[in-house]
């Protein structure tokens, strides 16, 4: 007789992150007792994880829980859960774009959704966000194909292309694309001073700043800005006023403890060559809309996060704000937002319009790629059930 317990799960590179998936029935129904066998099952908290499925950075301890739709408009339900590295807390505020994207493959390869050849549409009730995802799955052989012709910065060859449609993501966490109602708004910000910034939700909410009002380029690699502890403490202060100011939080100075996973950071800078700091190619002016390094959960990211890059590509096509006015004209007028980050450059397609003297996101458009890595068991101590 075994002093574990076993819990089947599969594993799902989604995108730039890699999640663990279990069917909602897998895991246990008290919300308490769940979230310490995904902490064991991660093996957190430990910064090397080494005693559980985790990858010991935050692309790579995410969860995914699948079960059957909650709303007659939609195929399945999908909670998405950020599991901590540092301290024993599983995070299921907002959304996470990758992971969003091995939602539809999971659900075609274990038979929740009938599988239609050469693309089957899965629409994704988000739970997090209460927001419906609309996925374009490539089929094979009845089952989410994983080769193909696309290719993504951030991931070694190519995989069959999964188009996800976030479209009805404006206001995930606030119930506005414009939280604050204004396409920018001045904070004061304490040791700082006034900073203009741009506050979008769209997927999850991002706190935008000019990268030269920071003291930055935009041409910044992840090491060097994580390095930088007067630059991250300055982005955190400013982010706390955004989630302030957004409504997010009540108290700014306990934005850290309160909700350290929106909104996201990003500072941006205009269109300028720079170098992918992983394969040393040159990134030409003319390849980007703008370039943009983004933080999540006080890091910086090594490429970039995929609800973020919803949100970023919102902004771009929202009149006046930041992301905006920096944007290549090109994009402004095609919707074809480029985004210059460390590890290369990640398109999207959005569109924003006016109706009812408020900005309306009608197309943000996410090409990924996605595939099952491993299917089997986990094993999680008896004892950890037991509450030991």
């Amino acid at each position: 007789m075994s002093d574990q317990e076993r819990f089947r799960c599969s594993i799902y590179r989604g995108g730039t992150s890699k999640a663990v998936f279990f069917m909602e029935n897998e895991l246990p129904l008290d919300l308490n007792l769940r979230e310490k066998v995904l902490l064991a099952a991660y093996g957190s908290p430990d910064i090397r994880q080494i005693d559980g499925l985790g990858g010991s950075d935050i692309t790579t301890s995410k969860v995914a829980i699948i079960g059957p739709p909650s709303r007659d408009d939609a195929d399945v339900d999908y909670t998405f859960g950020q599991v901590l590295i540092d301290r024993p807390e599983v995070l299921f505020h907002g959304n996470c774009g990758n992971i969003s994207s091995a939602v539809g493959p999971f659900a075609i390869d274990e038979g929740l959704v009938r599988p239609k050849e050469p693309v089957t549409t899965v629409r994704i009730h988000n739970t997090n966000t209460q927001k419906i995802l609309v996925a374009e799955i490539p089929v094979f052989e009845g089952k989410a194909a994983s080769e193909g012709d696309c290719r993504i910065p951030g991931v070694p060859g190519t995989g069959a292309m999964i188009a996800i449609d976030f479209a009805d993501s404006a206001g995930s966490a606030t119930g506005k694309l414009l939280p604050t109602g204004n396409v920018t708004d001045v904070l004061d910000v304490e040791g700082i001073g006034k900073i203009t910034v741009s506050i979008v939700d769209a997927a999850n909410p991002v706190v935008f700043v000019l990268a030269n009002d920071i003291g930055a380029t935009g041409t910044e690699y992840r090491e060097q800005i994580n390095a930088n502890k007067d630059l991250m403490d300055e982005i955190e202060k400013i982010r706390g006023a955004g989630a302030e100011a957004a409504g997010i939080v009540r108290d700014r100075k306990k934005a850290l403890i309160d909700s350290p996973v929106i909104p996201q950071f990003a500072f941006i800078a205009p269109p300028q060559e720079y170098m992918d700091y992983a394969s040393g190619k040159t990134i030409k002016k003319e390849e980007v809309s703008f370039l943009s390094r983004i933080i999540f959960t006080q890091m910086a990211v090594e490429s970039y996060t995929g609800t973020g890059s919803v949100c970023t590509c919102a902004a771009a096509m929202t009149p006046g704000t930041l992301v905006n006015q920096v944007a290549s004209q090109e994009t402004r007028e095609t919707g074809i937002v480029r985004i210059g980050h460390p590890r290369g450059v990640m398109e999207l397609e959005a569109w924003v319009e006016r109706e009812n003297n408020e900005w309306k996101l009608k197309k943000a458009l996410m090409r990924r790629t996605a595939r099952r890595l491993m299917e089997g068991y986990v094993y999680v101590k008896k004892s950890v059930l037991r509450g030991q």
